[in-house]
């Protein structure tokens, strides 16, 4: 049987993307220490797919100060949101085809 994967994401193959999006979809925003433990991965490694997302269009980034100490915190975009929509529902097209 053929599956059709055409809806699919290229955004969304990595797991850390995947795992960033997942959480910001659900949460109004997130901040960059709790998306590194919440994930359990480095600060390199977050910052690259982050950076990718935020080329993309598909999260942004907000940069304050809690007291003082600097803090970034992300929420998906509309367009990021209905790119993640739209993966999750080809996902569930190819798992309901089988």
């Amino acid at each position: 049987m053929k599956v059709d994967i055409s809806g699919l994401s290229k955004f969304f193959e990595n797991r850390v993307r995947l795992g960033i999006m997942s959480i910001l979809v659900v949460n109004d925003s997130y901040d960059f220490n709790s998306l590194k433990e919440a994930l359990g991965v480095t600060d390199g490694n977050l910052a690259s797919h982050i950076k990718a997302l935020q080329e993309n269009g598909l999260i942004k980034s907000r940069k304050q100060f809690i007291g003082k100490k600097p803090n970034t915190s992300y929420h998906v975009t509309e367009a990021g949101k209905q790119k993640f929509m739209a993966h999750l529902k080809a996902l569930e097209e190819i798992i309901k085809s089988q």
